[in-house]
């Protein structure tokens, strides 16, 4: 399955397809003449599936080198980053050399940061292995690094050249690591695609039954996603429907300290008290929320976090991105399979992670 990203100045195609990550030389041969490509990956995924990735891209007749660090939220740094940027050095990367992202979310914020900001820029594609990257965050280009007060705090907008998807990657994510991707996957079917609920709703929520239907739910996750980017690149209009659940999501993940509760649970957990207290405002359907909740435990997926500590809740969420000036722009649902902007102030913010 393929998917063309068509944004004017930098369009790209994502690649679904199971086996497809033994395919990435002969992929990358199609976007690239032959040059060094840095690898940069984590620890975790350099073991699964960095010598076979090496070996393709080295038989169509680039130049290798791998970077590698510790796995996990924890690495998403600017320490992290300028230890790329000495190891780019000293393998004299140019601006004609490219990185490929290889792994989850963490990896590929990261390396299309470094990749971004690098010589003021080299190009660079993403090979997500986890579900949430692959059906998140390895599209759209946006790239970012955490600081100590915020999530993603510092970072860019920068496409890739193309992104690679092989669903049987998922088979070597742990059930945890596997399941919060569901968190995502839930956001789509909710902000803008009914087929997708529905087919979310005829599963019986198994590890097995992500596994089967994993290249359906990509699918349609990759194509709301992809119609949001084409529509507003830059993120000041519908494309903050895609961040249902994130305002609180991020907050809970930055109090909570980064790799505790992991991006797709913190999603789950936003999504349910969002529409908790948008449902009793009145600007979301009754018993939706229900829906969400019965959706996400389905799932394995958390929906409530504890302890609930809405004064530090609230001192991480105005620094949030989304944040402007005196109000914040939240997401609700005021119909299944289609997403609003809700711009409040931020004293009236407090009301929303009241329980």
């Amino acid at each position: 399955m393929k998917l063309m990203v068509n944004l004017p100045d930098r369009p790209y195609e994502i690649w679904i397809e199971r086996g497809a990550i033994a395919q990435t030389g002969q992929w990358l041969a199609q976007l690239w003449k032959p040059q060094k490509v840095a690898i940069i990956t984590d620890n975790h995924v350099r073991d699964l599936y960095e010598a076979a990735v090496k070996a393709s891209l080295e038989a169509t007749g680039f130049d290798v080198i791998t970077f590698e660090f510790l796995e996990g939220e924890a690495s998403k740094n600017l320490t992290t980053v300028n230890k790329v940027y000495e190891f780019l050095v000293k393998h004299d990367m140019t601006r004609s050399d490219g990185i490929l992202a290889l792994g989850g979310g963490v990896v590929g914020d990261l390396a299309g940061y470094v990749a971004s900001t690098y010589m003021r820029g080299i190009h660079f594609v993403q090979v997500p292995t986890s579900l949430t990257a692959q059906v998140d965050s390895s599209i759209g280009g946006k790239t970012g690094v955490n600081t100590p007060y915020a999530k993603n705090m510092v970072g860019t907008f920068t496409q890739p050249d193309g992104v690679l998807i092989d669903p049987n990657t998922l088979n070597t994510l742990g059930e945890r690591e596997l399941i919060e991707g569901m968190g995502e996957v839930v956001k789509y079917g909710l902000i803008d695609d009914v087929e997708l609920w529905q087919e979310l709703a005829e599963m019986d929520g198994s590890v097995a039954s992500i596994l089967e239907h994993a290249e359906s739910i990509i699918y349609h996750s990759c194509n709301v996603k992809r119609k949001l980017v084409v529509e507003d690149e830059l993120d000041n209009g519908v494309r903050l429907y895609l961040n249902f659940g994130h305002t609180i999501g991020h907050a809970i993940e930055a109090t909570a300290g980064y790799g505790q509760v992991m991006h797709g649970e913190a999603v789950a957990i936003g999504m349910v008290q969002i529409a908790r207290v948008a449902e009793r405002k009145g600007l979301m359907p009754v018993g939706i929320t229900q829906q969400i909740i019965d959706m996400c435990a389905k799932f394995g997926l958390p929906t409530d976090h504890m302890p609930w500590d809405k004064e530090a809740l609230y001192k991480a969420l105005i620094h949030d991105k989304k944040a402007r000036g005196t109000s914040i722009k939240t997401v609700i649902v005021p119909e299944l399979g289609r997403a609003a902007i809700n711009q409040i102030s931020l004293d009236e913010m407090k009301e929303y992670l009241e329980k």
